[in-house]
């Protein structure tokens, strides 16, 4: 999944580029000349992209002098980072260990299907991107799965896959 994360699927068209980079330049200023700017460079620009743009880099680079290696390095290192853009909705479906025995292996099995996507892609459309985590922290309602702020516990396959066809339905209209 990891992989999936950080470049295009085979046969997906590489991103366009055609970026607004001067919507980093407060951000720019902001962090300069500070130490430790990195992390903080790599958080702003992905609130403003939704993700790290490859152009956004050699931008930081220019302003800052800080390496395309190391930021490269730590865009890769951290789950948190984007290289690819992400779903307006983001699924994340919970597999600790009290989701686990609840079953949510069908559920997120279900949810891929009814998507024709795999773990950590993105739909054709946009609207949604999978990713399984560790742990939502919400075991008393296992199986769980979280969109964007919403958490929806004690999950069946069949109710999951309502509320996924429910948002798409919302987005399309």
């Amino acid at each position: 999944m990891r992989i999936e994360r950080i470049k295009p699927r085979k046969n997906e068209e590489v991103v366009s580029e055609a970026i607004d980079l001067s919507l980093l330049e407060p951000l720019l200023e902001k962090y300069k000349n500070r130490k430790g700017n990195l992390i903080p460079l790599l958080q702003g620009t992905q609130d403003i992209y939704g993700y790290l743009p490859m152009s956004a880099f050699a931008r930081i680079h220019e302003a800052t002098g800080l390496e395309l290696n190391e930021m490269y390095g730590v865009a890769t290192f951290y789950a948190q980072f984007r290289l690819v853009p992400a779903g307006k909705h983001i699924v994340k479906m919970c597999h600790g260990t009290a989701c686990h025995v609840q079953s949510v292996t069908a559920i997120t099995d279900e949810i891929l299907d009814t998507l024709e996507i795999k773990d950590g892609e993105t739909t054709k459309d946009g609207i949604f991107t999978v990713e399984t985590v560790a742990c939502l922290g919400c075991c008393s309602l296992a199986p769980v799965m979280m969109i964007g702020d919403e958490t929806y516990g004690k999950l069946t396959p069949k109710q999951a896959v309502k509320i996924i066809r429910e948002i798409r339905r919302n987005e399309v209209n």
